[in-house]
């Protein structure tokens, strides 16, 4: 048999673009397939907790805080791991973990043992997982592609991401509407299955992650990706923002669901199609981000996408039945195109920006408070939900993202036309 041509560290897109770049088409390709999964699951794992289980509205909140909190508690020991070890196995192990967990739930179901609590706990494993394949994926592009082809590959990364927040819940919505949502999440397990094939087909050899000599302990390691983003203005004030405005984000999104079921009275296959609808903004942002930010400047593109995600989310708190659906679509088109615009151009930022020896400390630190907010901010909405039922609680999560882009005016992005190409 003869041996596969194996390259090592990034190559030149060959003619034609990133499209004919074999590797990145397959990285492409697991992105694509475990997005979709990954967002069926935020209808699936909440429909079966209502529709199967019973569930009460604070414990679907529960659900959704199961899923972040593994970034709260093991983002920063994570990043600092994956910056000492070759990423692409990893996110392989990441992804096979996933697909066990997700494939116990139809078991559990057929053998009549299924529970919350089981729910709790595959939410859990795969939301540690998650954090395992996210920061290696972060650190794994920028040694796939030349500097120069990250913000397209981060384009069209994204793009299909927030594709997969439209094709996912649809698709969840439909199976669950014609089989059960307990089929949905069987049809996550497969696509994580499927992303771990595309991953395990990637010819380029990675490099093993230089470590210079006297490497320092994980804790040291950690605290200087810690102190990289707290001392740093851009990707501080980013930080912060991203934060305050998941805390917005998740809070509404988490109880959702069981506002679209039990008080508007939908249909599942329609809550599906209606969340997913709400994010196709996110598609157009990610196809004109480097187009905005080429015209406007990066910095300017980032003040925009912040406005378009804040003040428009008060229009999802007047959906209800019928027409007043529309309300619910059209809040999440532009929030969702301001939240695709704004990570399109912040991750390529932070990826080109960041000392690539410092690159998974750095994204993960950034994780830590951008995504260690979103469990409380669930919990948060569940309690609100339970006192105030789902309504009340949507209205207080989206007037607190209404004001969150506030945040990135305190910072020097109002005074600059472009974000600097590297560390002053």
């Amino acid at each position: 048999m003869t041996a596969t041509a194996r390259t090592s560290g990034p190559v030149d897109a060959p003619p034609g673009g990133l499209f004919r770049h074999r590797d990145f088409r397959l990285l492409w390709t697991a992105h694509t397939v475990s997005a979709v999964g990954n967002n069926m699951t935020v209808v699936a794992l909440p429909l079966v907790a209502v529709a199967v289980l019973d569930a009460t509205t604070f414990q679907v909140a529960v659900l959704t805080a199961a899923a972040w909190l593994p970034w709260l508690l093991a983002g920063l020991p994570v990043g600092a791991w994956v910056d000492r070890v070759r990423r692409r196995p990893v996110m392989i192990a990441a992804d096979l973990v996933a697909a066990a967990l997700f494939a116990s739930v139809p078991v559990a179901a057929l053998l009549g043992l299924l529970t919350v609590g089981h729910l709790l706990v595959v939410a859990l494993g795969a939301g540690l997982a998650r954090v395992f394949f996210e920061t290696a994926d972060q650190v794994y592009l920028p040694t796939l592609l030349r500097p120069g082809q990250v913000p397209e590959a981060n384009a069209r990364l994204h793009a299909t991401q927030t594709a997969s927040y439209l094709v996912g819940p649809g698709l969840a919505g439909l199976v669950a509407q014609l089989v059960g949502a307990v089929a949905a999440v069987a049809l996550d397990a497969l696509s994580f299955l499927l992303s771990a094939l595309c991953l395990r087909r990637i010819r380029a050899a990675e490099p093993r992650p230089h470590r210079p000599a006297g490497t320092t302990s994980l804790l040291r390691e950690v605290a200087a990706g810690l102190r990289f983003v707290v001392r740093d203005p851009y990707l501080r004030v980013l930080t912060v923002f991203g934060a305050a405005s998941n805390i917005g984000l998740t809070g509404y999104q988490a109880v959702l669901v069981v506002f679209l079921v039990r008080s508007a009275e939908l249909p599942a296959g329609l809550v599906g199609l209606l969340i997913g609808l709400a994010s196709l903004g996110g598609v157009i942002g990610a196809a004109l981000a480097a187009r905005l930010s080429r015209r406007l400047g990066s910095a300017r593109t980032l003040l925009v996408a912040g406005a378009l995600t804040g003040p428009p989310a008060l229009l999802i708190p007047l959906a209800g039945p019928g027409a007043r659906t529309g309300w619910l679509v059209l809040g999440g088109i532009l929030v969702s195109l301001g939240v695709a615009v704004g990570n399109v151009v912040k991750g390529s930022f932070r990826q080109t920006y960041t000392p690539h020896r410092l690159l998974g400390r750095v994204t993960v630190s950034m994780h830590l408070l951008n995504y260690g907010t979103i469990p409380l901010a669930a919990l948060l909405a569940g309690a609100l939900g339970a006192a105030w039922g789902p309504g009340g609680a949507i209205r207080v999560m989206t007037a607190w993202l209404a004001l969150t882009p506030l945040i990135l005016l305190a910072g020097p992005l109002r005074k600059r036309r472009d974000l600097p190409a590297a560390p002053f």
